[in-house]
């Protein structure tokens, strides 16, 4: 093992790339290194409750009332929700673009900050998580490690369809006119944001045919998380530094026990989570629900942070927010919202999925998982009953898929993709040098 490194986190504000973070760290700490996030204030506590040390900081003005962790984006999810039912390119102008500018606006907002806590901490290495870049970070003398826990499309390639676009790789017929409304819709933002890198000495941004970058690749290392099995082929080979890590799943923090009325009841054990952002939408979750209630399945709902307004029935558990790592090995199969780090943990136990996106890479997620044949995508708003418990039993009843998967299962847990994450990190921080393939 090596000295004890001070090494830090800095994920967005949100419970995926968090969690994510927190399973790599958890190596890294029992490994004796210092830890650190770099947390939003709404999540103060829930980072030090693993074990962490925490570094508070705001992307924009205080609230007048206090928050819940990530309550600034399911607010804005719960406002933008109409804009889920349009297709993705009419999303790019109502939805993807005020998202990344509300991104932008918070890296300007925090960036002294940001340069403070970097100041007092004097890091061996950050490790990023975030889908647009930071100057702050970019600028420091200090190594700086980039994770992406998205859908692979955002890094960009010829054969890749267009990011957040959820367009198949087999048809490229639409992929032109959607380039040209990202153009129409993020180039003078994305000008501005430039400007803003440059000026605080993060140096410049890319925007190829392909579409634009708004986060820079680290010349440390570039790490993602997205099995091979579902990879995407690519005209051009990834750099040196971009490391692919099948999956880095978090250790389950306890156990959790299925209910004694649904443990002796027969039928499928269903996971259904539209992720804590996706379930602030409680009518989909409700119609969800209701009709999961006429199956004969058992189904277990995280209901996220509107819980109270969601009806269970008879044959259902559920809370706000479940433990997903101790509960995806013992289901039978996953209803999702297309988020990188439930379908990656879906591929990592073996379980097929069906996918309902509403936004981002979720629409991505989901269209791949559905052409490389591991599960169903679905259309979220006008899916008929039928469709979904059809789809619910196809799944089920394919043997060949179930051998599939659990061969897929076996070669990544096999892989300790959170381990090899934390080796390469070390690295780093140990070096202070890049780490190439």
């Amino acid at each position: 093992m090596a000295d004890g490194r001070t090494i830090v986190f800095f994920p967005e504000g949100a419970y995926g790339p968090t969690n994510n973070c927190a399973g790599i760290g958890q190596v890294l700490r029992e490994r004796g290194h210092r830890v650190v996030f770099i947390v939003e204030e709404s999540f103060a506590g829930s980072l030090e409750a693993k074990g962490f040390e925490e570094r508070l900081m705001r992307l924009g003005p205080p609230p007048e009332e206090a928050e819940i962790p990530g309550q600034f984006w399911i607010d804005f999810i719960r406002d933008t929700a109409p804009v889920f039912r349009k297709p993705t390119i009419e999303q790019l102008g109502e939805f993807i673009a005020p998202t990344f500018q509300a991104l932008i606006d918070g890296a300007k907002y925090v960036q002294p900050r940001l340069e403070a806590i970097i100041g007092e901490l004097e890091p061996d290495v950050i490790v990023e998580d975030n889908v647009v870049s930071f100057p702050a970070i970019m600028s420091t003398r200090h190594p700086w490690v980039r994770l992406l826990s998205c859908n692979p499309a955002e890094i960009k390639d010829p054969l890749v369809a267009p990011f957040s676009s959820g367009y198949p790789a087999a048809d490229r017929g639409a992929w032109p006119a959607f380039l040209e409304e990202v153009e129409r819709t993020h180039r003078d933002m994305w000008n501005d944001f430039d400007a803003f890198c440059r000026d605080k000495g993060a140096g410049g941004l890319a925007w190829t045919s392909t579409g634009p970058d708004f986060m820079h690749e680290s010349p440390f290392l570039n790490a993602y998380s997205y099995p091979a099995e579902a990879d995407y082929a690519r005209a051009t080979p990834l750099g040196p530094t971009w490391h692919q890590l099948d999956s880095t799943v978090r250790a389950a923090d306890g156990d959790w026990e299925l209910p004694a009325n649904l443990a002796t009841r027969d039928g499928a054990l269903i996971y259904l989570s539209l992720g804590s952002l996706g379930s602030a939408d409680v009518a989909l979750m409700q119609r969800l629900v209701d009709v999961l209630g006429r199956t004969p399945h058992r189904v277990i709902v995280s209901k996220g942070p509107l819980a109270d307004q969601i009806t269970l029935h008879d044959n259902m558990t559920g809370e706000g927010f479940l433990p997903q790592p101790a509960i995806l090995p013992m289901v039978d199969l996953v209803i999702t919202h297309g988020g990188n780090n439930t379908v990656v943990e879906s591929f990592h136990h073996g379980k097929p999925m069906i996918v309902l996106p509403l936004f981002w890479d979720q629409v991505d997620n989901a269209q791949r998982v559905d052409e490389t044949g591991f599960g169903t995508r679905l259309a979220t708003y006008d899916f008929e009953d039928g469709e979904l418990t059809g789809a619910i039993d196809r799944l089920l009843s394919d043997r060949a898929l179930g051998a599939r998967l659990a061969a897929v299962s076996s070669r990544l847990q096999a892989t300790r993709g959170t381990v090899r994450a934390a080796d390469l990190i070390e690295r780093v921080a140990v070096t202070q040098a890049p780490v190439t393939r």
